[in-house]
């Protein structure tokens, strides 16, 4: 059985044309996302409805649109599904932090290393690991007060996916619309270049070294050793600066099984992403041997699209019919007796995201 980075590995050597970087992958948001904002209006007329996709999983906050607790709707899982879900705890920051925090461990059954990030907020933002009493001391004092943050067992496997699910209220079983890889960027000392030079000297980071030097500014003008490995983000997020590689040859009817197994077990949850590491690709087709990070909803996105070999004609067709999913199936939570979160409770969420995220620290 073949290792997904062997996997990955084998088919850079045979696509050696293949670009590093797509041509729109950096684009301004507001340029690549012009275009669906203007299809989901139209699709909003169409329903007459522009927040009817909050209904596609109602139980949860905008649907998982905006402004949800992660915890939320970790939390709605039942046995079964709560077996592939790494374990976590919540707590809000305020006075002894730190001690709390280790309670809440405890209570857990979460030892050091954990992951330390934020209960609402998106793109990775604020996503550290915690190693040590001191490093969790000086994580939580890095939030701002009544933050709520969570604490996640550190998954020991290599290899992170992003798992694109959907079914439809008048399906026993969904499917898996898109399979991602996310790979993380290293740089590899060579003994006399700094990182910031070896950044600049990459195919890859020097196209978009404003990703990577905020994270690194602390580490510019340090000289790695000859061969030694330097990862350059943890969290497995595109705009944070992770590479991703569409695997969908890798969806089988073993790991489609499993994943409806875990998603029927998650009350009316129809459409969005699973974020989880497995041990290997693999096994990952087995449908075994992978741990769920978190379960993102209706705001999520199929992340191959940032593969560099996908074509922007392509990336939207994607965008498309994922959108018009979640207003078909927001159609039918509707005729069952849901409601829509309506178009301002969906703005006073995205307005509470963002003034949270832009209190966060910056991710490991």
């Amino acid at each position: 059985m073949t290792d997904v980075s062997t996997a990955v590995d084998s088919r850079a050597a045979a696509t050696k044309a293949a670009p590093t970087v797509s041509a729109f992958e950096f684009w301004p948001g507001w340029i690549f996302y012009t275009p669906i904002v203007l299809y989901w209006i139209i699709l909003g007329l169409w329903y007459r409805d522009f927040s009817l996709p909050t209904a596609a999983n109602p139980r949860i906050e905008t649907g998982g649109l905006c402004g949800e607790s992660k915890s939320s709707i970790l939390d709605m899982a039942g046995d079964v599904a709560r077996r592939w879900i790494a374990p976590y705890a919540v707590l809000t920051t305020g006075a002894d932090d730190t001690a709390r925090a280790l309670a809440a461990m405890d209570g857990a059954g979460l030892s050091f290393p954990v992951v330390l990030k934020p209960d609402i907020g998106c793109n990775g933002t604020g996503v550290r690991i915690m190693r040590d009493v001191d490093s969790l001391t000086q994580g939580m004092a890095a939030f701002g007060r009544g933050v709520p943050v969570m604490l996640q067992h550190l998954i020991p496997y290599g290899h992170e996916v992003g798992i694109f699910y959907i079914r439809h209220p008048d399906q026993k079983n969904g499917r898996i619309t898109s399979l991602t890889y996310k790979e993380v960027p290293c740089l590899t000392g060579d003994g006399h270049s700094t990182v910031e030079e070896l950044l600049h000297a990459d195919a890859r980071t020097r196209l978009v070294p404003h990703i990577y030097i905020p994270r690194l500014r602390a580490r510019l003008a340090e000289v790695p050793p000859a061969g030694q490995s330097l990862p350059l983000v943890f969290a497995g997020n595109h705009c944070k600066g992770s590479i991703f590689h569409d695997r969908a040859i890798d969806i089988t009817p073993a790991l489609e099984a499993r994943v409806n197994e875990i998603m029927r077990d998650i009350p009316d949850f129809h459409f969005g992403r699973i974020d989880a590491k497995a041990r290997s690709l693999a096994t990952l087709r087995e449908g075994e041997d992978f741990q769920i990070i978190e379960i993102n909803g209706v705001g999520s996105e199929a992340t191959h699209i940032w593969d560099a070999r996908t074509t922007l004609r392509h990336a939207y067709a994607t965008q498309f019919m994922h959108y018009r999913e979640t207003f078909r199936i927001g159609a039918k939570k509707r005729r069952e007796g849901w409601k829509s979160s309506g178009a301002m409770a969906m703005l006073r969420a995205w307005l509470r995201q963002r003034r949270l995220m832009a209190s966060y620290p910056l991710n490991d």
